[in-house]
C-alpha cells in the first residue's frame, strides 16, 4: 500500500531525509542519548506531549531548546518553582487606562504558553494546583483564562522535564496530568566515552547555532500525515491488546492497583505508526509497538503497596507483559 494520494506520497518519501537533517541538527548539541532523541521525534511527529524524567545535568533542557531551533518554531519556556502560580502560566487581565480618553478597560496580557513549544522545566516542582493549569491546554489546544477560551496556536506541543520523585522539594504529577504526555522518557547517564565528549565540547567555547531545517507549517503538514498513513489490523489489535493487560481485571497477578487507559491504547498504535514511518516504512509492525510500549505504558501504571515494598517497578510490568502478551 501507499499513503493516500500523490501528494501525501512526496511527503512521506521526503520524511526519512528530514529525520536525518534533524538527527544531524540536534547532535551538533547534544552527545549520545540515541533512544531518547528518537522517542522525542516520535512523539514529535505524532503531536504528543513528552515527559522527560531524569536527574539534573541530564541536558533535557538543552534538547528540547535545540529541537525548537531545528524545528523553527516559536519557543517559551516556564521555569516551574513552588510560588508559580496558574496566571503564571495561562495569561491575566490587567487594568489599563486610555489616556486620551481616560477610558478605562481590562486587556488579557498572554502568558507564556503561547507557544508552538512549550518547555516545561523541572515541572514537578511546583504544586498540582499549578502543574494543573496545563491540563486543558494539553488536551484540547485551548485555554480559559479571564473568562474566555482562547485557541493556541498550531502546534502546540508541552515538552516538560522532571527530576526523579525522591529528589528533594518535588510534587508528584497528578495521574491526570500524567495521561496527556504520550511518552514518558527516562533520560539516563552518558557513557564514560559520551561524557569526555560532552566535557570537550562544553569547555572549549559556545555551543554551535542550531539553523532550522523545518518550518512550522511543514510540520503541521507531516503530523497530519501521520493520521493517514496505512497500518494493519494485527498491530492495532495488539497495541489494543497489550494496553488492556495493564489492567487488575485482565486476570494477571501484576501487583498493580489501576493500569493504562484507552489513551494508551491509541498512543500504542500511533506512536508505532510514526516510527514506521521515520524509519521509511509505510506499514508498521509489531515490533514497533513493542519499542514504544514502555514510554508510553510505564507513567500510565500504579503499582500496589505490595509490589513497591517488593523493589518492583513498572519497566518490570512492561516487561512481562511484552513477554507474555500474544502477539497473534
Amino acid at each position: 500500500m501507499t499513503p493516500s494520494s500523490p501528494d501525501d506520497g512526496a511527503l512521506f518519501d521526503e520524511l526519512s531525509t528530514v529525520r536525518g537533517r534533524l538527527l544531524a541538527a540536534i547532535g551538533t548539541r547534544i552527545v549520545g542519548q540515541q533512544q531518547v532523541v528518537d522517542q522525542l521525534l516520535i512523539s514529535l511527529f505524532a503531536n504528543g506531549h513528552c515527559l522527560f524524567v531524569g536527574v539534573p545535568g541530564l541536558a533535557k533542557t538543552l534538547l528540547v531548546q535545540t529541537t525548537a531551533q531545528a524545528l523553527g518554531l516559536d519557543f517559551g519556556r516556564v521555569q516551574f518553582t513552588p510560588d508559580l502560580m496558574p496566571a503564571d502560566i495561562t495569561g491575566t487581565e490587567v487594568l489599563e487606562e486610555d489616556r486620551s480618553t481616560g477610558r478605562r478597560e481590562m486587556r488579557f496580557i498572554p502568558g507564556p504558553i503561547f507557544t508552538n513549544l512549550l518547555l516545561a522545566d523541572e515541572i514537578n516542582r511546583t504544586p498540582p494546583k499549578t502543574q494543573a493549569a496545563l491540563l486543558q491546554a494539553m488536551q484540547e489546544r485551548e485555554v480559559t483564562a479571564a473568562g474566555q477560551t482562547r485557541a493556541l496556536p498550531g502546534p502546540f506541543l508541552v515538552f516538560a522535564t522532571q527530576n526523579p520523585i525522591e529528589q528533594e522539594g518535588t510534587y508528584r504529577l497528578p495521574e491526570a496530568q500524567l495521561d496527556r504526555f504520550m511518552f514518558s522518557i527516562d533520560v539516563g547517564y552518558p557513557s564514560e566515552d559520551e561524557e569526555r565528549e560532552i566535557v570537550s565540547r562544553t569547555t572549549q567555547g559556545p555551543l554551535p547555532e542550531v539553523a532550522p531545517v523545518l518550518d512550522r507549517d511543514r510540520l503541521l503538514a507531516f503530523q497530519g500525515l501521520m493520521r493517514r498513513v496505512p497500518f494493519s489490523d494485527d498491530v492495532l489489535a495488539y497495541a489494543v491488546r497489550l494496553a488492556r493487560a495493564t489492567r487488575p481485571s485482565a486476570g494477571r497477578d501484576l501487583g498493580v492497583r489501576w493500569g493504562a487507559g484507552p489513551r494508551a491504547s491509541q498512543y500504542l498504535f500511533l506512536g508505532a505508526r510514526v516510527r514506521a514511518a521515520l524509519h521509511g516504512r509505510e506499514v508498521p509492525d509489531i515490533d514497533d509497538v513493542r519499542a514504544v510500549a514502555p514510554a508510553v505504558l510505564g507513567h500510565r501504571i500504579a503499582l500496589g503497596f505490595q509490589a513497591e515494598a517488593e523493589g518492583r517497578t513498572t519497566r518490570d510490568v512492561v516487561d512481562r507483559l511484552l513477554a507474555e502478551v500474544p502477539t497473534s
